[in-house]
């Protein structure tokens, strides 16, 4: 097994723009340097991918609202369609998570999904799903200001957080409240019932259009004069964004939220945040900042441990098993994750998904490992199967980038070195592989 320091260093980084870590990905990281390789997989075009290629996106028609006036069983039957997309859209994501040659911008389109958290249980258009899906992907590691436009702006966003409903008559202010405390700002960050009220007005008259876009119906927008955090003008969706942004607590807030999803689950010490900030500049640089989060000094220290999500811990066992899952391994995944309680566009909340001991009950461990147990069955790599017993338990260790297991887990993993399949199952739910 491998066991020097600056593999495992190499390992935590990998595993974090991605889903898991396969020895191969860590040994090309090392020997690329892991700063020239966190460069070069930031850099890489998600559309060039071959993976990508391999699995286009589904295309998807807007299904038409059923009025009032139609039957039951019409309702029932547009019902039944929206669903039959939805799943598409699901399986598609989860198929291209697998299937991307290079999974870090499919991991920070899943990271930027959990901040901006949507759920199709209340949007009901995949179409629009699927359109803010591709704004993450393709914004997600430009400047910040244009991706949250982007969001205060989106369809899906509007129909979630009611904004298709805010007019100068009835300002709805649950968007302008949630961007600020969930988005942009944090909660209680320097912004008052009084900056919500004018924000929410600021936001007035955006709608979904008949091709799924939106717009500004000038009608349904209020005009008039705004404060929002000092702020003051006729401010619109443009100028609220700014407004927000532009408050000192807002490069802090952005920071840590990405540092909780790909660093620990615990914020970072004030020194590392400095630097955090400093990277994400004036001009709000997201690449700049997932570099600086990945790179920096205490991102490989033993208290910067991370508990697998759900969604990380299925595909990244898909990507070490089987470089093709099969349409009944997307179902069987797609079921474990609703289980889980992490299906891909379904979040529970505005607020994202739990992160960190809420994943390891005991329920889901025996979801997981039932999942290993299957995947196993049919997809151990030759890896392991054509390793000498004694040299099963490195030759997992590889497979799953754990540089080292500790003496408890390499006592159980040593009660399977027989039987291949039930090896892998145990090291895919082993401490080391579930909180690296």
């Amino acid at each position: 097994m491998t066991d020097t320091t600056a593999w495992v260093s190499a390992a935590r980084v990998v595993r974090r723009l991605g889903f898991g870590a396969t020895g191969i990905e860590v040994d090309a990281a090392v020997a690329r340097g892991v700063h020239r390789w966190v460069a070069d997989v930031l850099a890489a075009p998600p559309a060039a991918d071959p993976g990508a290629i391999a699995t286009p996106a589904p295309r998807l028609d807007a299904i038409a609202a059923p009025g009032r006036a139609v039957s039951a069983a019409m309702r029932k039957q547009v019902n039944s369609e929206r669903a039959d997309q939805q799943s598409e859209l699901t399986a598609w994501w989860l198929r291209r998570m697998v299937s991307v040659h290079n999974p870090a911008p499919e991991k920070l389109t899943f990271v930027w999904h959990n901040h901006f958290a949507t759920s199709a249980q209340k949007v009901r258009d995949a179409s629009a799903m699927l359109a803010q899906n591709e704004k993450l992907r393709s914004m997600g590691l430009g400047e910040f200001r244009p991706l949250a436009y982007a969001m205060l702006t989106d369809a899906a966003m509007l129909r979630w957080l009611d904004g298709a409903q805010n007019t100068k008559s009835a300002p709805n202010e649950n968007l302008a409240r949630e961007f600020m405390e969930l988005f942009a700002l944090g909660h209680g960050n320097g912004y008052t019932e009084t900056d919500v009220r004018e924000g929410a007005r600021a936001l007035t008259g955006w709608r979904t259009t008949t091709d799924g876009a939106t717009a500004l119906r000038t009608r349904a927008h209020d005009t008039g004069t705004k404060t929002v955090l000092g702020v003051t003008g006729d401010l619109d969706a443009s100028s609220f964004c700014d407004a927000v942004l532009g408050h000192p607590a807002s490069s802090g807030y952005v920071a840590t939220s990405m540092w909780r999803q790909l660093a620990s689950d615990a914020p970072p010490p004030p020194d590392t945040l400095r630097r955090l900030t400093d990277a994400y500049g004036p001009r709000r640089d997201l690449r700049a900042l997932v570099t600086a989060i990945v790179t920096d000094p205490a991102f490989t220290t033993s208290g910067t441990s991370i508990v697998m999500s759900p969604v990380e811990w299925m595909v990244g066992l898909a990507r070490a098993l089987t470089p093709q899952v099969t349409p009944q391994q997307i179902t069987m995944m797609t079921s474990a994750l609703r289980t889980l309680g992490q299906l891909p566009f379904f979040p529970p909340s505005v607020g994202g998904w739990p992160a960190g001991q809420a994943w390891l009950s005991t329920a889901g461990a025996e979801t997981r490992f039932g999942v290993a147990t299957r995947f196993a069955a049919h997809a151990t790599p030759a890896v392991v199967i054509d390793a000498a017993p004694r040299d099963r338990i490195d030759a997992l260790g590889h497979l799953l980038g754990v540089g080292r297991w500790s003496d408890r887990t390499a006592s159980v993993l040593r009660t399977a070195v027989g039987h291949p399949p039930a090896l892998t199952a145990i090291g895919l739910n082993s401490p080391e592989y579930l909180t690296a």
